[in-house]
């Protein structure tokens, strides 16, 4: 048991999960605006150009409510229990998913956009300093004296290497004879 709720924690705290609560909570009081974008504003505006104010009292009454005289909207008839098909409440709906989704498409346009241009100007950035410092090296080595040529060898250092020349070569030829 304590290992599953090690696992559990372990999955919890992963930043993916982190992430996806968050945006449970962003999105729901996005909704919330986008709600409100909808009751308040474009509601209204749609009323007046269709002729009524407000679209969730759009409905049929398919079987009235029993001996119920309270007033005819859409929640008076739902709660007396009366069978209502309210087109009205599924066009409000209908508007603010529209909404939501058009929110989100320039949201996430937007994001992606900006994610371009910073990775952009990042690769410019990076390509300007790589550049630079090119050119720095470049001028230093142009700058730099050429290395001094390695001094004359002296008549001792010469006798030295002739001896060990000679006796390689007569290791060389007692080599071919033992074979």
């Amino acid at each position: 048991m304590r290992k599953f709720f090690q696992e559990f924690q372990a999955f919890i705290s992963k930043g993916n999960v982190l992430d996806l609560a968050v945006a449970v909570i962003i999105g729901a009081a996005f909704s919330k605006i986008v709600d409100s974008l909808v009751k308040d504003i474009i509601n209204p505006i749609l009323g007046v150009l269709v002729g009524r104010p407000d679209f969730t009292n759009l409905f049929v009454v398919l079987k009235d409510a029993p001996n119920y005289t309270g007033p005819q909207t859409y929640e008076g008839l739902v709660k007396a229990g009366a069978t209502v098909f309210g087109y009205g409440a599924f066009l409000t709906a209908i508007v603010q998913f529209l909404l939501l989704a058009f929110a989100v498409f320039w949201l996430i346009k937007i994001v992606v956009t900006a994610r371009t241009r910073i990775a952009a100007e990042a690769d410019r950035l990076l390509n300007a300093k790589h550049k630079k410092e090119e050119e720095a090296k470049a001028a230093a080595q142009a700058a730099a004296p050429a290395p001094a040529p390695a001094p004359a060898p002296s008549a001792e250092e010469l006798e030295l290497l002739r001896e060990i020349r000679d006796l390689l070569k007569a290791q060389k030829g007692t080599a071919v004879k033992d074979e």
